[in-house]
Order: C-alpha cells, then sequence, then structure tokens
C-alpha cells in the first residue's frame, strides 16, 4: 500500500501534460489541480508539487501590480509573464488569460492568441464571457487555438456586474450559465472554468459537457479546481474570498503548501462545504 501523503507524485513519467491529457483526466475521475503562476520560480515550485495545470493570469493585476481589479493589465504583461513563467515549467499544462478588450472582435483575439503562444509560451488562452463570445471561440478553435471559456463571476466585467458577486443563483441565470457553456463546448472549447457559482450549478454543468471544468469558488463536484497561488500561501493582503484555504497552515514550506494543495485538490478534501455557495 502506498502510504505517501502525495501520492500524485509517484507518477513515473514527467511527460508534458497536453489537451487530451486533461480531457483523459475528466473522463478517469482524476481531479484536476491548477494554479496561478507568474514567473520562472513560482513555475517551477508548482510543477514539482504535482500541479497539471498553471494558468497566468491577469490576476497579476491585483497580486503582482496592486491595483484593485485586472482591467488595467496590458497584453504586453501577459505576453512577459507567460514567458517567464513557461521557462520553468517541465510537466505542467500552461493556459493565459487574454486581458481586458484584447478579444473585442475574432480577428483581435486570433491576434493576441498568437502572440500570447507564440511570443509567451501558452499552450491554451481563457477569455471571459458567455454566448457573445461563442463565435470567437469557434474563431480561435478553427485556427489551432485551445480555448478556455471562464464564466460565472468574471472579474474583467466587475464595473458592469456592480462587484464581485456569486452568479447564477437565480433560475433563468444558471439556465443561460448552462446554454453558455454548452455553447461553448460545441464551438470548440477545450476547458471552462465556473468562477463563484452555486456547487450545484457547478456539478450540474460538469457533468453535461464533455470537456473539463475547472472552479474556482464551484463547488467540490466540477473536475478539478483553480486558485492564486498567492491566496493559498497566506500572502495576499485584505479579506480572503470564502473558496479560499490557506494552505501555509501548518506547512513546513512553499513546495510542501503547494503538493498539500494539490493532494487536497486530488483526494476530494478541498473544497469543502464552508468553501462553496448555494
Amino acid at each position: 500500500m502506498n502510504t505517501s501523503p502525495y501520492p500524485h507524485l509517484q507518477r513515473a513519467s514527467r511527460k508534458p501534460l497536453t489537451v487530451a491529457d486533461l480531457v483523459q483526466m475528466k473522463a478517469d475521475g482524476e481531479k484536476i489541480a491548477s494554479l496561478t503562476c507568474y514567473d520562472a520560480s513560482f513555475a517551477a515550485l508548482e510543477d514539482r508539487a504535482g500541479v497539471d495545470l498553471v494558468l497566468v493570469g491577469d490576476s497579476l493585476g491585483n497580486v503582482i501590480q496592486g491595483a484593485a481589479t485586472t482591467v488595467g493589465v496590458s497584453i504586453d504583461d501577459m505576453v512577459y509573464h507567460s514567458r517567464i513563467t513557461a521557462a520553468g515549467l517541465e510537466r505542467a499544462f500552461l493556459m493565459t488569460d487574454l486581458p481586458f478588450l484584447t478579444y473585442a472582435t475574432p480577428q483581435q483575439a486570433l491576434h493576441n492568441s498568437h502572440r500570447l503562444m507564440a511570443e509567451g509560451g501558452a499552450q491554451m488562452v481563457k477569455l471571459e464571457g458567455g454566448s457573445e463570445l461563442v463565435a470567437t471561440v469557434a474563431h480561435l478553435t478553427t485556427f489551432g487555438v485551445p480555448v478556455c471559456a471562464h464564466m460565472g463571476l468574471r472579474p474583467q466585467m466587475v464595473h458592469k456586474m456592480g462587484g464581485f458577486k456569486v452568479q447564477g443563483r437565480d433560475a433563468e441565470a444558471a439556465e443561460t450559465m448552462r446554454r453558455d457553456a454548452l455553447a461553448f463546448e460545441q464551438a470548440g472549447a477545450d476547458l471552462i472554468l465556473l468562477e463563484c457559482v452555486p456547487a450545484s450549478l457547478g456539478a450540474a454543468i460538469a457533468a453535461e459537457v464533455s470537456v473539463p471544468v475547472i472552479g474556482i469558488g464551484a463547488g467540490p463536484d466540477t473536475d478539478g479546481q483553480i486558485l492564486v497561488i498567492y491566496d493559498i500561501l497566506g500572502l495576499s493582503p485584505g479579506k480572503k474570498p470564502r473558496f479560499v484555504q490557506n494552505f501555509m497552515d501548518g506547512a513546513n514550506s512553499l513546495e510542501t503548501a503547494a503538493a498539500d494543495y494539490v493532494a487536497a485538490v486530488k483526494s476530494g478534501s478541498y473544497p469543502r462545504a464552508e468553501h462553496s455557495f448555494k
């Protein structure tokens, strides 16, 4: 019997993960452990800890640049941080955000996705939206760009949404999100990210689409979880979101904290009910 606290680290291969591997993980019922990252040193740490999916998020506007929102992050910022993060990865799959108003048209989205992949080393791009972006996703996937559709709470829309609020609580909004998820899948999206939605909605969407669904504040029944690396290390200032757990509590190193997070996601012990919304 394997008594290691980190059975996910007992893999025989360090082969780089692909989109197909992430889809197979969903099919096999293996949870996908994801964290944000913004530089080579943390990338190497997360890779050693067994993180499957690394996101260079425009959350760097908050945690790196000290801004209140992500709307000021530029495509140049994202290319730079994606490139230096890619330099530290061996196994983990790299996804990078398209920042605010850099994908207003399918042509603009394609141009900036090319920059993130060719200059920044990204293997997938992420954009925030609903049905209005289905055509954009189809356009990107036609040209071979892997896409993650970010739904629910969309930080780039914080001013329009009136703040950071749970989405999809009423029946109409939940049904719209469910239909949009199916439309994104049909358009060729390879991944869906759900942020701050009721746990029941996260479970329903994950069960209905064939692509992996990664949650952040979307309950325990999505196909994987993602958190901001600084949040799990207790480094982010201010009030912590409900879905955040500080994995530095009881850890003797940053790498142990990251490995504990991955192990908790894989085992299903994170997130718990107190990290979820109704």
